[in-house]
């Protein structure tokens, strides 16, 4: 039986880091929670490339463009929806959730979602470094892991 697993170790990789400005006082604090667990992890911060779109829209673009350049070993997708009176995030968040997770399968890169779907900016808050933790740093985490299986298991 062959068991696989991740490492836990950022040396040597290249990251690419997208973030939305919308909801800066959020996302803001994402970034800084996926900065930390790189720096833990051992990436070197010439490895880190950060790239800052409008909105959680245009995320999936730039990743896809990202992704195609084989620039990085992975990407971590950072931003903050937050529900309002319309259906206008329920109609983002789905749309950026579906395309970040074809651009991995397509492009065979991984992509972490950090991107906080919530219903109230409190909740936004305490997923952004307070009682629930920082989702930035969460998914920086699983996206070394990721990359580390993927580099080990030869895939």
């Amino acid at each position: 039986m062959n068991i696989y697993e991740g490492k836990l170790k950022a040396e040597g990789l290249k990251i690419g880091i997208i973030l939305s400005r919308f909801n800066q006082f959020i996302s803001g604090r994402l970034l800084e929670g996926a900065l930390d667990a790189l720096n833990k992890l051992g990436a070197a911060e010439k490895d880190i490339s950060i790239y800052k779109v409008p909105g959680s829209f245009e995320v999936p673009g730039i990743a896809k463009k990202l992704a195609e350049a084989k620039k990085v070993d992975g990407i971590i997708c950072l931003g903050a929806l937050i529900r309002g009176d319309t259906p206008h995030f329920d109609y983002l968040s789905a749309e950026v959730t579906k395309g970040l997770a074809q651009i991995s399968i397509d492009e065979g890169i991984p992509v972490s979602y950090g991107i906080l779907t919530v219903d109230t900016i409190e909740q936004g808050i305490e997923r952004a470094g307070t009682k629930a933790g920082n989702k930035g740093y969460d998914s920086t985490f699983s996206l070394i892991e990721t990359i580390n299986l993927i580099k080990r298991a030869g895939l």
